[in-house]
């Protein structure tokens, strides 16, 4: 059966802590709605700021796919598995938290902010062993169209993680109708709008607005110029966890 749920970019929680603005799609932190906890196998959609020269201390994760994706600026990582380095704009970092990971994330520049978007999966199997992978994505191949970014797949376009999901990221500078079709059957679709204008199933999304639709095999998407979109294409299981 068919179903769609549209989140205004306004009907977000956040929180502002000085140092970090951070808006959140699903449940988290501080923020807690039992009506919206996950989107299938996407738990968390995180839209954050991050001030000069601040950022998370190393903290704990396990048995969760944890995808970053810097929007403007950079950000420093460091973990116990022996990655430290730098992840800009244009390149896209995967952690596979599995039976448990510490990392820690800061601004890399002392005075301009880093705007990213921090998304975690639940997996398809527990406790598998940690991994991290950072890619560079070659631009070009995202102007008016949609770039793959993740799949299930280590030897497919982009990175992978342990889950049946695939996400695309595309840039637009006309219009443009996009056809998608559902990459797994069963699979729901989450349209996240990082600028610009996107109708999608007949709804009319802004900037940071979304929608999540399963139950369908494909969508059209009508794209207006100056439009920057996140597609993620998930399966629609139910955890119990929060």
């Amino acid at each position: 059966m068919k179903e769609v749920k549209i989140q205004r970019a306004t009907q977000r929680g956040g929180a502002n802590h000085g140092w970090l603005s951070a808006k959140h799609s699903f449940s988290f932190a501080d923020y807690y709605d039992t009506e919206n906890m996950n989107f299938g196998a996407l738990r968390v959609l995180n839209d954050d700021i991050v001030q000069g020269g601040r950022g998370f201390s190393m903290h704990a994760h396990d048995n969760m796919e944890i995808i970053t994706i810097p929007l403007q600026g950079a950000l420093r990582h460091k973990d116990n598995m022996g990655n430290e380095g730098v992840v800009s704009y244009g390149e896209v970092q995967v952690m596979s938290a599995g039976t448990g990971v510490m990392h820690s994330e800061a601004n890399a520049n002392l005075h301009d902010e880093v705007k990213l978007l921090q998304i975690w999966l639940f997996p398809r199997e527990q406790n598998v062993t940690p991994r991290y992978d950072q890619i560079t994505l070659d631009p070009q191949l995202r102007i008016n169209d949609f770039q793959q970014i993740l799949s299930p797949f280590p030897e497919d376009e982009g990175t992978w993680i342990h889950q049946d999901a695939w996400f695309y990221l595309g840039e637009f500078n006309q219009d443009k109708d996009y056809d998608y079709s559902i990459k797994r059957s069963g699979n729901g679709v989450y349209i996240f709008v990082i600028e610009g204008m996107v109708d999608c199933d007949g709804a009319l999304l802004n900037a940071r607005d979304a929608l999540g639709i399963s139950g369908v095999e494909d969508i059209t998407l009508h794209i207006q110029a100056e439009s920057k979109v996140l597609i993620m294409d998930v399966p629609m299981i139910i955890s119990n966890e929060v």
